[in-house]
């Protein structure tokens, strides 16, 4: 553990600094910003404990978790729904890691003996099934798991959440047959059985170490809100956030509700496809996947030019390759949908913000546009200037290496700030 000291008004501010507090790995996305960055721009934007952060696109909290590590109010808005969960379970510190063990341990014992009297758990339905990846879990495990998740769900206390919260994470990364890359997809060697119950108590006796590090740390409020980004204004109290740290969807092909599909279906956050279709709908517009009838996001960058030539440029070059899918020929409504969402975001987020808050938007490059890059930092740049921010730079966050192009991408940090 480290500290760092700030002064500010001749006052001394004390905060602990743990980089890789194990909290951040309860639960979270693949290729999710890193705590450190959030810590950076926290003392960037020197964030006193009397200030409020907000994250729009909250993911699994990682903001949320860092300014509650340093004593700051917080908000997080997240339309996935696991990943709601995920945060708001991230931020409860209050329970006993010790009463926490020990129920968690007599549920074991309780789903132990149903899978050693082979018990049939409550299988899946056909909608369920059929939202699942194919082969994500093989049938044994995924026995296992239901029976284990049943015993959870029969025996609730103020732990179940985080007992909720550990069987997500060893579905995914311990039970199933799913890898992760740019895209999530299915192992070719297949789990065909796993210490399920075990892996499960483990995981559950990480959380028991983590809440005894944070159970003097900090009481201040961190809110998870369910909620579409480019809607946040029925949530917060007018001028009242101070700065936004936040890693918004990049336009790509990233299809994120697919990489959290089977834990949002075995946990029963999403029944069939008509909720699957309902939370695709309030993400914003970041892949082909998500673009539906009456979609009208772009309209808010119809007058900005550089977003409209370069959607031309890419439809343009559809047509010269003569490629004629349906998913590539939304390439281009994509990019101005996703610029027009993020343009209603930060509209819709002006009256929220004090005099002079500080923003700072972590986006990546893309270049699998039939190759035609688009700089997401800049453009995202000019849409923020066009409704009265100002853009104070873009830090270079990170280089990663594109699997299309085999050339490095930029990931940046765009830094705002609003003058009312």
């Amino acid at each position: 553990m480290s500290y760092s000291t700030q002064k500010k008004n001749g006052k001394e501010l004390n905060r602990l600094y743990e980089d890789d507090l194990p909290i951040h790995d309860w639960y979270r996305f693949v290729l999710s910003f890193p705590p450190h960055l959030v810590k950076d721009y926290i003392i960037k934007f020197g964030i006193q404990t009397d200030q409020i952060v907000l994250d729009p696109f909250a993911g699994t909290g990682t903001t949320l978790v860092e300014c509650k590590k340093n004593g700051i109010k917080s908000y997080g808005c997240e339309t996935n729904p696991i990943a709601n969960f995920a945060s708001t379970v991230k931020t409860n510190w209050s329970i006993s890691g010790e009463e926490l063990l020990a129920h968690a341990t007599s549920i074991a014992e309780i789903a132990k003996k149903n899978i050693q009297q082979n018990k049939t758990p409550k299988p899946l339905n056909e909608d369920q099934t059929k939202l699942l990846i194919a082969n994500s879990i093989s049938d044994l495990p995924l026995k296992k798991a239901l029976i284990l998740l049943e015993a959870i769900d029969s025996r609730k206390s103020s732990f179940h959440n985080h007992e909720r919260l550990a069987f997500a994470k060893q579905l995914v990364y311990s039970y199933s047959n799913l890898k992760f890359g740019p895209e999530v997809g299915v192992s070719r060697k297949k789990k065909e059985d796993v210490d399920v119950i075990n892996l499960w108590l483990e995981d559950i006796k990480k959380m028991v170490k983590d809440l005894k590090l944070v159970e003097t740390h900090s009481v201040v409020d961190s809110t998870s809100l369910n909620c579409d980004a480019r809607f946040i204004s029925h949530t917060l109290q007018p001028n009242s956030i101070d700065c936004v740290i936040t890693s918004p969807p990049y336009p790509n092909e990233k299809d994120y509700t697919r990489t959290t599909r089977l834990e949002n279906v075995i946990l029963g956050y999403i029944h069939n496809a008509e909720e699957l279709k309902e939370t695709k709908k309030n993400l914003l517009r970041s892949n082909t996947k998500n673009v539906y009838k009456g979609d009208a996001d772009d309209l808010w960058v119809k007058d900005i030019q550089s977003i409209q030539d370069l959607a031309a440029q890419i439809e343009a070059k559809r047509i010269e390759l003569n490629k004629t899918s349906g998913f590539e020929k939304l390439y281009h409504k994509v990019l101005k949908l996703y610029f027009g969402g993020m343009a209603r975001h930060l509209m819709d987020l002006k009256p929220y913000l004090k005099d002079g808050a500080k923003l700072a938007y972590v986006v990546g490059d893309q270049a699998s546009y039939f190759r035609i890059p688009v700089r997401t930092a800049a453009l995202l740049g000019e849409v923020a200037e066009s409704i009265g921010y100002t853009v104070d730079g873009i830090d270079l966050f990170r280089e990663r290496l594109s699997t299309t192009t085999k050339s490095f991408i930029r990931e940046e940090v765009l830094l705002l700030s609003l003058k009312k």
